[in-house]
């Protein structure tokens, strides 16, 4: 797959530009947008750049990070705190993710979302109550693992590391989740599946493959 260079913020003007246009095949009026990449990548740093490109072009956005869905630490280490497949399966709470951010952006809803429910410092609901998006404001969904779970996502992007750079650019102490991510690149083939692929092995330097014609989004 051929890649060009392309600045960090270029990337989010191109893809709010896109966002501008961008109508859900199920006839939602709120683009569900996916920033997919394992922490190392910072995909909430390209969902921030988005919703910050699209504020002059007049569109509101709401960024939503799966680290506000964490399930509660019982759970979360029930087979110990560095079991790969836990992670991998049962560290984010996906139901809450369809009821709570999903199932209110679907159409004839009321786009109320909640931008997070569990506090894993706190171990603890958060309580931050919905936010309203407007008709036309997208959300910006980032975190790992998204390409597999059937989210009804418009617009899909996936941020890409190899395992030196991944390994390089990860906390020692979170090493061990790498076996997860090798395990999701296998079996949910993001960089293959993603509307757009970004390699940001170099964090200053990221390149990309483009924007696909529109009706080959989603």
């Amino acid at each position: 797959m051929r890649l060009e260079a392309i600045t960090w913020e270029r990337l989010a003007d191109r893809l709010a530009d896109r966002l501008l246009d961008l109508e859900p095949a199920d006839g939602s009026p709120w683009p569900r947008v996916a920033l997919d990449g394992a922490p190392a990548a910072r995909p909430g740093d390209l969902a921030a750049l988005v919703a910050e490109a699209l504020r002059p072009r007049g569109r509101a956005a709401l960024v939503v990070g799966t680290d506000g869905f964490l399930r509660p630490a019982s759970l979360r280490y029930e087979y110990g705190r560095q079991d790969v497949d836990t992670y991998y399966d049962g560290w984010f709470d996906t139901g809450a993710l369809w009821r709570e951010v999903f199932g209110p952006l679907y159409p004839g809803e009321d786009g109320r979302v909640l931008p997070d429910l569990w506090n894993p410092a706190t171990d603890r609901a958060t309580r931050t109550p919905a936010v309203a998006l407007p008709p036309g404001s997208p959300l910006l969904l980032h975190g790992p693992f998204l390409l597999r779970q059937g989210f009804p996502f418009d617009l899909t992007v996936h941020l890409s590391l190899s395992a030196g750079a991944l390994r390089r650019r990860t906390a020692e102490e979170e090493r061990w989740t790498l076996p997860a991510f090798e395990r999701y690149d296998r079996e949910a083939e993001p960089a293959v599946t993603a509307d757009v692929l970004v390699r940001a092995d170099d964090p200053r330097h990221p390149a990309w493959n483009g924007m696909p014609p529109p009706g080959k989004l989603g």
